[in-house]
């Protein structure tokens, strides 16, 4: 059995104000080919395939294009389910009829039945969709027990409701969508839960040869060889910018014997940081990248005159501008009650240090206590 693994389209997500639509576009043209190429008998997408519950209309319109061509144009089935971003009963609609046409939709966690393919070499393997677990809908369930408080219980509760409709086939994978323990996060994920509530043990996991998962933007393994997360389509947010982006060919012998691949995707533009002064970024076009998409990390020390207006001449698709002066790293927060008993002039050098990687000069430090002094009363409160 060969499949595709891919998750986390995001499709209608934004990228600093700008549609990422056509951009998608771009790299599922390139998912349909390889799927196409590589004789896959089955894509199956774990989760988040829109980037809200309620997706523009010009998203709805791109997977169903992306839809047909696979499922109609190809022949080959698809199974898809829902993440956290996505509406559950959305995703799920008329499920029912569209797997008549090789289109496994489920979006809700009622059902347990699994979906059960045939491989061109003869293998069956019974795919397992485990769509997000919220643990209020996983309570909401028939016969759901008590404990169901986080999403370790619930998830755990959701594969038992599966193993308990395994079919008599020995080759058994896992489409789900959840933050595995291990997994390296993005800046750019949802979170599941505050804390580290929302995280669930790669042992739950037992008894599958494969394990598809979404959520995590980042192509990875989870605890264990087999269960891996695809990542994202595209990288959607500056954090990413040293993501390899891909879909995951993933074959499944008869003997249960795993074999992944990841085939790389080729962006419309690249999503880069960018260092250096103002002059040397506006000099050097063919070097940063003109086209790509950018945050430009300004290194000059004194005031920049509309950097932003000015660099977007240049290089049309830069994002935002930051100065590497603010970007000191932070040396611990201070509780709010010791800030209070901090010594004012202290409070402004520690302030200036912050601002700008530099301590201050001693001759500025003496102005600013004279001028604390000048501003506080005998018993160290304002005067004013």
């Amino acid at each position: 059995m060969r499949f595709l693994h891919t998750a986390d389209w995001h499709l209608g997500r934004s990228f600093h104000g700008s549609s990422l639509l056509e951009d998608q576009a771009h790299v599922l043209d390139q998912l349909v080919d390889l799927a196409r190429q590589a004789q896959v008998d089955a894509v199956v997408v774990a989760g988040d395939i829109y980037d809200r519950a309620l997706p523009p209309a010009d998203a709805v319109s791109l997977l169903g294009d992306v839809l047909e061509r696979l499922v109609a144009g190809a022949g080959i089935p698809v199974l898809l389910i829902a993440g956290n971003h996505d509406s559950a009963e959305r995703i799920g609609f008329a499920g029912r009829i569209a797997e008549r046409q090789g289109l496994y939709l489920r979006g809700t966690l009622e059902r347990s039945d699994p979906v059960v393919l045939q491989g061109r070499q003869g293998t069956t393997v019974a795919f397992h969709p485990l769509p997000y677990v919220d643990p209020a809908q996983a309570r909401a369930l028939a016969g759901a027990p008590d404990g169901l408080d986080d999403h370790a219980a619930a998830v755990a509760h959701m594969l038992d409701r599966l193993r308990a409709a395994l079919p008599s086939v020995p080759r058994r994978v896992l489409v789900g969508h959840a933050f595995v323990a291990g997994g390296s996060e993005s800046e750019s994920e949802r979170p599941l839960a505050v804390g580290g509530s929302g995280m669930v043990p790669p042992g739950l996991f037992r008894g599958y040869d494969y394990v598809a998962l979404g959520h995590l933007h980042r192509p990875q393994r989870a605890g264990a060889d087999h269960i891996r997360y695809s990542g994202s389509l595209l990288k959607y947010s500056f954090h990413e910018a040293d993501h390899a982006k891909s879909v995951s060919l993933v074959e499944l012998a008869d003997d249960g014997a795993v074999t992944v691949t990841e085939h790389a995707l080729q962006p419309r533009r690249d999503v880069r940081v960018v260092s250096g002064t103002l002059a040397d970024l506006l000099a050097g076009a063919d070097l940063f990248g003109r086209d790509d998409y950018l945050s430009a990390h300004l290194t000059d020390d004194g005031p920049v005159l509309d950097p932003l207006a000015r660099l977007r001449k240049v290089y049309p698709h830069v994002m935002e501008v930051r100065f590497r002066r603010n970007e000191q790293p932070a040396t611990g927060a201070t509780p709010q009650a010791d800030l209070r008993r901090r010594d004012p002039a202290e409070l402004f050098a520690a302030f200036w240090q912050d601002m700008h990687g530099s301590p201050l000069a001693p001759e500025q430090a003496q102005v600013l206590r004279t001028c604390a002094q000048a501003a506080l009363g005998a018993d160290g409160q304002s005067v004013a």
